[in-house]
């Protein structure tokens, strides 16, 4: 699902096995259990990439659509939102500074996954930044929303979520995204290599870190609470039906 390596003081978290890394419940479990092992890490910064020609296509919405029954299908694609929810959490919550060095197509959650991290790099000649819900019919989330509020300019997220625009590396760049459009995926992860270790110098407080981060981005957290697309489970278990 995924690998984690110590390079000096920086860790590389790579996606691997499926060729997509569709965002289901294993593969977000095997990536929170690897941010657990680092949380504790003092001066390090976080580098998150995957393995192919994509960083992730989002969602597994074929595993959640082959569930026996319709109810049964709703709780697999409230369990991946919950589950995809709390990464972005752990993610926001880590005490370091953390880079995408994105390989190839990151569309959708794979687009968030991206855009939770504090740096994004991407490769100039394959893949593309992409909210494909206009696309393919599924309504955005309002987590969703308040993180590209939060990390993408309001003319450019018009482009994307009410245009469905797949920007390129370059396109990235020029919108305020992306850092920097690099040759190849080795010239994307050396990108992000170069920039951890640089910030890994610094040797922030990690706890002051986090709590800077957590306070630009509280509209994000807020909205972590729930999933309004795929129904909410209220304190005494009740489940309102999605709003579609």
């Amino acid at each position: 699902m995924c690998t984690l390596e110590k390079r000096d003081n920086l860790y590389i978290l790579t996606l691997t096995g499926t060729h997509d890394h569709r965002l289901n419940p294993s593969l977000i479990d095997s990536i929170q259990s690897a941010l657990r092992q680092i949380r504790s890490s003092p001066a390090s910064a976080l580098i998150t990439t995957a393995q192919g020609n994509y960083f992730s296509n989002g969602y597994d919405l074929d595993w959640a659509r082959s569930a026996p029954s319709p109810d049964a299908v709703l709780s697999r694609y409230r369990l991946m939102s919950s589950k995809l929810r709390s990464l972005a959490a752990d993610l926001i919550s880590l005490p370091m500074p953390t880079i995408a060095a994105v390989n190839g197509h990151a569309s959708a959650g794979g687009f968030l996954l991206a855009l939770c991290h504090d740096y994004l790099f991407m490769r100039r000649e394959r893949g593309f930044l992409y909210m494909s819900e206009l696309d393919i019919g599924l309504v955005v989330p309002e987590w969703f929303d308040a993180l590209l509020r939060c990390k993408v300019p309001p003319r450019v997220r018009r482009e994307v979520v009410l245009r469905a625009a797949k920007l390129t590396a370059e396109m990235a760049v020029e919108r305020g995204i992306a850092e920097k459009a690099c040759d190849g995926a080795e010239g994307t992860l050396e990108a992000a290599v170069a920039l951890g270790r640089e910030l890994a110098k610094r040797k922030w407080d990690g706890h002051v870190y986090a709590k800077n981060r957590r306070s630009t981005m509280h509209d994000v957290l807020d909205s972590l609470v729930c999933d309004e697309t795929v129904g909410e489970v209220k304190p005494n278990n009740a489940i309102v039906k999605p709003k579609l």
